[in-house]
């Protein structure tokens, strides 16, 4: 029996898809660079928010820096003009919360972004919420580091911790972590990319996670 439930953020919980498309190509006219695709930028996310700008500038690498300092501005005031938790998430993290179980985040997204929308959605219903602080020497996932920091305060050993993800990354966190993952398959990659990656639990539906 788990004993604490540790989400992915972006494409697990919520829903983020089209305001980081937003903010990215925000970004990109403000440096002078071509616009791109909602498909395109789901493609990009999952490393980071250095890492979305490094894919979306491409070729135009002297451009990434200017865009990356524009995109945290925009983000920061616009990561919730559309952003929605997916449907039976906050019932599930309810239910995990009155069975006595833990939640928490922990999200390669910006640590500023993660706290604010954790705040805003989910208040109340996650014991932690982390996000990316490589500049404090925590390396961001797929290193083990965040997650086993969340598990340290939150008392659980790696028995009892699953990681719910919807990305390559989050199985390989998982594994470097030593904890099981379950990938959902509502986020940003399908269960064929998923299973090709090392994905051996997939979650159809939030309220499965509680069976």
């Amino acid at each position: 029996m788990y004993k604490a439930f540790v989400f992915d953020l972006d494409g697990t919980l919520l829903d983020t898809l089209d305001d980081l498309t937003d903010a990215v190509n925000a970004a990109m006219q403000a440096v002078g660079l071509p616009v791109r695709t909602r498909a395109e930028v789901c493609s990009f996310v999952g490393n980071g928010i250095a890492k979305l700008i490094e894919r979306a500038v491409g070729e135009h690498t002297e451009k990434a820096q200017e865009a990356l300092a524009f995109f945290k501005e925009y983000y920061a005031l616009h990561c919730a003009d559309k952003t929605q938790p997916y449907e039976g998430i906050v019932p599930l993290l309810q239910a995990l919360k009155d069975r006595g179980l833990k939640t928490a985040v922990v999200s390669n997204k910006a640590d500023f972004a993660v706290k604010a929308l954790a705040k805003q959605y989910f208040e109340g219903l996650l014991a932690e919420a982390v996000g990316e602080n490589e500049s404090a020497g925590i390396r961001k996932k797929p290193a083990p580091d965040s997650l086993l920091a969340v598990m340290a305060r939150l008392g659980v050993t790696a028995q009892e911790t699953l990681y719910i993800g919807d990305s390559e990354v989050d199985i390989q966190t998982a594994k470097n972590a030593g904890v099981a993952c379950a990938c959902v398959t509502w986020g940003f990659r399908d269960k064929a990319f998923l299973q090709a990656n090392g994905g051996r639990f997939f979650v159809g539906e939030p309220k499965e996670l509680l069976e």
